[in-house]
């Protein structure tokens, strides 16, 4: 074989190995735009800035019509605004731990005169500590709950660069339950509360070995995989054709850039080996996370477990529009699974 075939050879090899780099870099890439979308946190500075500039009113896209109809502002802008106000006036003791992959993450804890029982609040998707998480805040604090308000990370005060839809926020969890089940001295009830992917992220945790403080789980909201709900989206929202292959790409994105695989967040087997009781809330007008997802994560569940679906309610909407059932709902779970002898025979005032 003379010297230039074995070049010929090699070059050929070359421009193969380099055609198919690119064609994968086109074949990922084409997704960067819906991956960026959905997985990445944002620059921080921009939404502060954003946050303090009036912004003038303008046409919302067909896609993202779902998220302005869905938020509790679009009918509940005085409630919503009045219990975050109330969050912002108390004074709370600023928390902090490193995640796995060496983030800074924030909390906020306000303890009660007399607390019976803690409540860590897990909000959902580029929230913040306080958000909808605050409407049941006020009520919880009243009546005997340390609450600890988390900011996710990539969220409020948290570092982080991407989203994971609850695969790494769940361990992030497990290190918040451990640094409050350390300053429980008093050995207090612990119960998790989340409203959408704060739900699926608290619903994941279930699925690992939790302190026994830790008595029950309110989920307002979850969804039952983050491909379940990129799907749902994609195709209900903005009517992408192809959605399978699409997610195949904005996955591989996923490993790549935020080292996490899109399995890491279905709920199926966390469910399966959880034991904590759990009170599953949802809207039934949600068109943001579909109320299926509620009903998946309900049949998956194993442990004791009760469904309320709340009529003519949109995205976290629950605990707006139907106030009072809630409350006694989570009286009702207090009262069921605290192990204070004065608590199971005494009852929270309205």
């Amino acid at each position: 074989m003379t010297d230039g075939n074995v070049t010929n050879k090699g070059n050929k090899a070359r421009n193969i190995a380099i055609a198919g780099l690119v064609a994968g870099g086109i074949f990922v890439g084409t997704a960067w735009p819906f991956f960026r979308f959905t997985i990445s946190a944002g620059d921080k500075k921009k939404k502060e800035k954003r946050k303090e500039e009036p912004r003038p009113k303008k046409k919302v896209a067909l896609g993202l019509h779902h998220t302005v109809i869905n938020h509790p502002r679009h009918h509940f802008e005085k409630e919503y605004e009045e219990v975050i106000r109330w969050c912002e006036a108390q004074t709370m003791e600023d928390l902090w731990i490193q995640s796995e992959d060496g983030l800074q993450l924030h909390g906020s804890f306000l303890p009660a005169e007399n607390p019976r029982r803690i409540v860590i609040l897990s909000h959902g998707y580029r929230g913040n500590k306080f958000g909808s998480m605050a409407r049941m805040a006020r009520f919880l604090h009243r009546h005997g709950c340390d609450l600890l308000f988390i900011d996710q990370r990539g969220c409020g005060e948290s570092e982080g660069a991407y989203i994971t839809f609850g695969a790494k926020e769940q361990y992030d969890l497990l290190r918040w339950i451990d640094l409050i089940n350390k300053r429980n001295t008093d050995n207090l009830p612990i119960y998790l509360y989340g409203q959408s992917m704060g739900a699926t992220t608290i619903l994941l945790a279930s699925g690992h070995e939790l302190p026994e403080e830790v008595k029950g789980i309110i989920a307002d909201s979850g969804f039952s995989s983050m491909k379940k709900q990129l799907r749902d989206i994609a195709s209900g929202w903005f009517h992408f054709h192809s959605v399978g292959l699409l997610l195949a790409r904005v996955n591989i994105l996923c490993k790549l850039l935020a080292h996490f695989s899109m399995k890491e967040t279905d709920t199926t087997q966390a469910l399966k080996h959880n034991r904590i009781p759990i009170l599953f809330f949802h809207g039934e007008e949600d068109t943001y996370v579909l109320p299926e997802n509620t009903c998946r994560n309900f049949t998956r569940c194993r442990a004791e477990k009760e469904m309320v679906f709340i009529p003519k309610a949109r995205h976290l909407c629950c605990a707006f529009v139907a106030p009072k059932l809630y409350k006694e709902k989570l009286r009702e779970f207090f009262r069921k699974y605290d192990v204070s002898p004065e608590e199971t025979s005494g009852e929270l005032q309205a």
